[in-house]
């Protein structure tokens, strides 16, 4: 079954009322007892959050910060030779801190004048339906921890860079973002949990890791590849294959792992065309006829 849990480290409160992040033993930060105090405090933040309040400041180390600015700094590089026209042009119009990482607060209140989309932190699992639902009223769910240090480029699971470098930069499209919004009505309109999930895959295959011509060449607009390193420089050579909402909703995937099945639009209006109007229109009844033929 797929989750948007599957992404995070479980978080628990204990019984003393203290929030604690339960990292894998393979985990970069497992063995640092600072990593793992601060992933404890960030958490803490989002666990306390009141909705309509504004976002507590994360308290970044200079050695987080000097994170981002490396990672900020190699994927730019990255983004000029494989990001698609409408995400660099969104870049430059969200102008995102490049030396320090930018509160969550702040990188609201930059996006809400440009598409109307704000974030809410999130200390780790958001059910499914609330993650995407909240995407139809401009919201975006978005941890606030960065990566351990030692492994700069790369991480086991969704950190700071990845949701606003990945999705804060997509959110500033004016087009890419009535997507989000149409993925989260979709996400509300359907009742099952079987269509959920395929609305689910398709934002994967799209929003999350979705790739397209465009310049005359195969380009990336997925938040999961432009926020990895080493994926994005890995896209291109996997099994690409034409947009397909039955396909999309019903393929396998294996989050530990580059993802090796990719599905290409042949425009962006390609893609609003196909994917948002399937978002658009959707509810049980259609993905019970589309899935029908694939049990």
């Amino acid at each position: 079954m797929f989750e948007e849990a599957q992404y995070f480290a479980p978080v628990a409160t204990k019984d003393d009322g203290t929030i604690e992040v339960k990292l894998a033993a393979s985990h970069p930060g497992f063995a640092d007892p600072v990593y793992r105090a601060r992933r404890n405090a960030i958490a803490a933040l989002a666990v306390g959050y009141v909705p309509g309040t504004p976002i507590p400041t994360a308290e970044y180390t200079d050695q987080e910060h000097e994170v981002w600015a490396l990672v900020s700094r190699e994927l730019a590089t990255k983004h000029r030779r494989y990001a698609t026209a409408e995400y660099l042009g969104a870049v430059e119009r969200l102008g995102l801190p490049a030396d320090r990482i930018p509160q969550l607060q702040e990188v609201g209140d930059l996006l809400e004048p440009l598409t109307g989309f704000r974030y809410i932190p999130a200390a780790g699992l958001v059910p499914l339906r609330e993650f995407y639902g909240v995407l139809a009223d401009g919201l975006f769910h978005s941890t606030q921890y960065i990566r351990h240090h030692s492994t700069p480029l790369y991480t086991p699971e969704p950190d700071v860079i990845h949701e606003v470098i990945g999705h804060a930069n997509a959110l500033a499209s004016d087009r890419y973002a009535q997507l989000y919004r149409l993925a989260g009505q979709a996400a509300r309109r359907v009742e099952s949990q079987e269509a959920l999930e395929f609305v689910s895959k398709v934002f994967w295959f799209t929003l999350e890791f979705g790739v397209m011509t465009d310049q005359n060449e195969l380009r990336a607009y997925g938040a999961g590849i432009l926020s990895s390193y080493g994926e994005i420089e890995e896209f291109r050579g996997m099994d690409i294959r034409p947009l397909d909402i039955t396909a999309m909703g019903t393929t396998h995937y294996d989050i530990t792992k580059y993802q090796d099945v990719l599905f290409r639009a042949e425009s962006l209006e390609h893609l609003e065309d196909v994917v948002g109007g399937f978002w658009a229109t959707c509810d049980d009844e259609m993905i019970a006829r589309l899935t029908a033929g694939t049990r």
